[in-house]
């Protein structure tokens, strides 16, 4: 992660207050007894470092999900931990036992060693000491219960302060980040019961009796893995589709990546979900998919099209959403691919929806896909707009063809962020009163109506 001012001030809070817990739970919270492997008190230590060696295993697993975040089922040996051992348990399996390979090869600097870290022992702590706090844990039921609400808080607080760390790092917003998080809290609460199964094993059978529950961890493991394997292949296969739609025409190749890339990025400047930046991601690959129906005589000529031809041209979106209407995953993608060509008037085809009735998606979508192409040669064109040309139509026809918020969206994104605007307000020095009333008795004027 990159450091700035305020990411490092997050970081070193973070860890003072980690220091301060880990402090804490070692002077005031002896490791209990239960957490001894053989029941013994000379077993205790040795019974930390076997939660410490599992959830280091656990850590090994950890798989990168689509919005960035990384899952481990590290989470289900740490709860077992400090259920058994207390805060300090906590503290020491939380500490040590979510190092991962990357950060001993160093390709994790410094700083984000100590927020990876101290975002997951400080949590763990934190949860340990309500855990704590519960009465009448003899009970299983109570044990139970209470064991899943502290599961709950450590994975509020570490999704919280993990949340905070990504928003200062990329700009995006706390709120974001934790509906990103949504699915996999829910996930990771999953492993609540089996972390609380582990801890009644490890007391009532002995530490053997834990790594059965190997399989069932490692088994969600795979369950994410897949999940993360079947998403990049769906991808992958619309991404060679689209090339290949693409590569019919010398001049369009790479076309729909560029598309997708500019209008995803106009997708987070206006804040939308990551849902729709998914279905951003995947229609502006596939938005000329149906262009697979137009015929090399009119999708590589040069000259004119003549009306009956142009007719064929402005079909395609139709035949697109025609072609992708039976793969139901794709559902959302289906007005994208089918209406990126409306205007904002009414004029465009296929449907002449006028404004807001035009899904707010294919509204993006038609803004990165003209500021493209005008960006790039064409056989019609062959000496493509600088991309300052290209802007300033966007201008001139934003409320006619284009969404007025969806170009000052476009303005505020990399494509166009340097660029010279005709749309942009000038922002001019407003003179102070003692320049004016100065300027003025400079020329023997007196401003009418003054009530300085």
């Amino acid at each position: 992660m990159a450091l700035n001012r305020r990411l490092g001030a997050l970081i070193a809070v973070v860890a003072l207050a980690s220091g301060l817990l880990l402090a804490g739970a070692i002077a005031l919270f002896p490791l209990a007894p239960a957490i001894s492997i053989d029941g013994s008190n000379g077993g205790i230590g040795l019974g930390v470092i076997f939660w410490v060696g599992l959830t280091l295993a656990g850590s090994s697993l950890a798989v990168r999900m689509p919005g960035g975040s990384v899952l481990d089922v590290a989470f289900a040996p740490v709860i077992a931990a400090l259920s058994l051992g207390g805060p300090a348990a906590a503290a020491w399996v939380g500490l040590l036992g979510t190092t991962q390979r990357r950060e001993l090869r160093r390709e994790v600097p410094w700083y984000g060693v100590a927020a990876n870290h101290c975002g997951i022992m400080a949590p763990a702590i934190l949860s340990a000491f309500a855990l704590q706090a519960v009465p009448s844990r003899s009970l299983a039921v109570v044990s139970f219960a209470a064991t899943f609400g502290a599961a709950a808080i450590y994975f509020s607080l570490n999704v919280l302060v993990t949340a905070a760390f990504i928003s200062l790092r990329g700009g995006e917003s706390v709120t974001k980040e934790l509906r990103a998080s949504g699915g996999a809290y829910l996930n990771m609460l999953a492993l609540a019961p089996v972390a609380w199964l582990m801890a009644q094993m490890y007391v009532a059978a002995g530490w053997w009796a834990v790594l059965l529950f190997a399989v069932p961890v490692y088994t969600t493991r795979l369950a994410y893995r897949r999940f993360v394997e079947v998403r990049e292949m769906f991808t992958e296969t619309v991404r060679s589709l689209a090339e290949a739609v693409d590569k019919r025409d010398k001049f369009t190749s790479g076309h729909s990546h560029r598309v997708q890339e500019i209008a995803m990025d106009i997708g987070r400047v206006m804040k939308v979900s990551d849902d729709e930046l998914e279905v951003l991601e995947w229609g502006g690959l596939l938005h000329d998919i149906g262009k697979i129906g137009v015929p090399d005589s009119v999708l590589l000529k040069e000259s004119r099209l003549t009306r009956e031809e142009r007719a064929m041209m402005n079909a395609h979106p139709v035949l697109g959403a025609e072609i992708i209407a039976p793969v139901t995953h794709l559902a959302p993608e289906l007005p994208i691919i089918r209406h990126h060509h409306e205007w904002f008037n009414g004029s465009g085809y296929p449907d002449r929806l006028v404004g807001d009735r035009i899904p707010k998606l294919a509204r993006i979508l038609h803004v990165a896909d003209a500021f493209e192409a005008m960006t790039a040669a064409r056989p019609y064109r062959m000496t493509p707009l600088t991309p300052v040309q290209a802007l300033a139509e966007l201008r001139k026809f934003g409320g006619i063809q284009f969404d007025p918020a969806v170009v000052d969206a476009f303005v505020r994104t990399k494509w166009a962020r340097d660029l010279a605007d005709p749309g942009r307000e000038e922002v001019r020095a407003v003179p102070m009163i003692g320049q004016v009333a100065g300027s003025m008795a400079s020329v023997g004027a007196t401003p009418s109506g003054s009530s300085i």
